[in-house]
């Protein structure tokens, strides 16, 4: 029996958020679309983000809340499909949403209302989508294929095999930020196979791991989350720290873990708010009776104080502020203002929201996201070396990567 062959415009290798968007771009421009996903439905990161909620984008974009090492790649993009662009698809859809801190946007009621409407898209402009494909071979095309034909590929689908053969082809697989979602690094072999190259990868918008006398401090503190500042090579977050059973975690400890390296320090300030030296050393001579721990129990959990004091006073938990001395309370304030600590790790990929690095920019268009080397090749969303800051900037780089290319592929 002969293998069913066809061919098509535009292929694009993942369901996700840019392959979706992608599709739906470039079947309004006439072009024939097909989308090939491995999993067995459509959009898995998209619905389990934002805690259900989805996370689409933020009311303030700019590339500095992006990361890569070509940091003004993005800006081509993000400027010609736009946060206002999408929220008018979101409205145009009649999806409810809601803006919480940060800019940050959500949908009122389930993630899946995004995926419906990128499906619905990709079905009013004729773009098809297939999931539990195997992509087993992709090649450049050959003489004797379809004359518009620049790859060629074959797949598995219903334990039927297929050739297929496109004009365009897009990478559109995600990163290797949780495997249980779909996660894998095939874009990056898809680029070595073509000679592109690829920049340093490590989990990005991840928890950290102890495996020091903070362990047991942090398994202890398990659920409670206090604002905090955190500061690491030279960039500072504000936001929630929440303590785990593993470790440190939180939209605080996720934003600075993108510019964490294995060995830094980070400096968390647990009075973001305050001059803890002052504060304490005037707190003596107004309430010189008072124990140290009943001054700090309401601006910090009284569990979290109580754990600080093991640490830093544990032989004057009952000594009052008149019997310390003005240096020994500069002294906590500093640690309350400066707490240095030196995780063992992160959760890794596992629990990652993001993979740093990817397809290196420098080999890529960033109006077209073609590779520069290999026409008809593309590469969009968190396959490439562009990483966002939590609270919407991935999925909008998503939007927009999948915009350009859909517009020239």
């Amino acid at each position: 029996m002969s293998t069913p062959s066809a061919h098509y415009d535009v292929i694009i290798l993942g369901a996700g958020a840019s392959g979706l968007f992608c599709a739906f771009t470039a079947a309004q421009r006439g072009r024939r679309v097909l989308v090939l996903e491995r999993a067995n439905k459509v959009g898995k990161k998209i619905l389990m983000s934002g805690g259900g909620r989805c996370n689409f984008t933020n009311q303030t974009v700019e590339p500095a809340n992006f990361i890569s090492i070509n940091q003004h790649f993005c800006k081509s993009a993000l400027k010609r499909y736009t946060q206002w662009d999408f929220i008018a698809l979101v409205e145009r859809h009649g999806i409810d949403y809601e803006e919480r801190k940060h800019g940050q946007l959500f949908c009122t009621d389930s993630a899946r209302d995004i995926v419906d409407m990128l499906l619905d898209e990709c079905a009013a402009a004729g773009a098809e989508v297939r999931t539990q494909c195997e992509i087993r071979q992709i090649l450049p095309a050959g003489p004797a294929d379809t004359g518009t034909a620049r790859y060629k590929m074959t797949i598995d689908q219903s334990q039927q095999t297929a050739q297929l053969t496109c004009e365009s082809l897009v990478v559109a697989t995600g990163a290797l930020s949780v495997p249980t979602l779909g996660g894998s690094g095939y874009g990056y072999d898809i680029a070595r196979q073509f000679g592109l190259p690829l920049t340093e990868r490590r989990a990005g918008l991840v928890p950290f791991t102890f495996s020091d006398a903070l362990k047991p401090m942090c398994e202890r503190l398990s659920g409670l989350a206090v604002e905090v500042s955190v500061t690491c090579n030279g960039q500072t977050f504000v936001e929630n720290m929440l303590f785990t059973h593993r470790g440190m975690s939180g939209p605080v400890m996720l934003q600075i873990s993108n510019y964490w390296q294995p060995g830094d320090e980070l400096v968390i300030d647990l009075l973001p708010d305050r001059d803890a030296s002052t504060w304490l050393t005037t707190t003596k001579r107004e309430q010189p009776r008072t124990r140290l721990r009943n001054v700090l129990s309401p601006s910090l959990a009284k569990a979290l104080v109580t754990e600080l004091q093991q640490f830093w006073w544990p032989d004057r938990d009952e000594t009052p502020l008149a019997e310390w001395s003005d240096r020994q309370l500069s002294d906590i304030g500093q640690q309350l203002n400066g707490w240095r600590i030196k995780p063992s790790g992160t959760e890794g990929y596992r629990t990652a929201e993001v993979t740093l690095g990817g397809v290196d920019t420098a080999a890529i268009s960033s109006r077209t996201m073609e590779a520069t080397s290999q026409p008809g090749l593309y590469f969009i969303g968190e396959v490439l070396d562009v990483t966002g800051h939590l609270g919407g900037f991935n999925f909008q780089w998503a939007w927009a990567s999948g915009h350009c290319a859909g517009l020239v592929v």
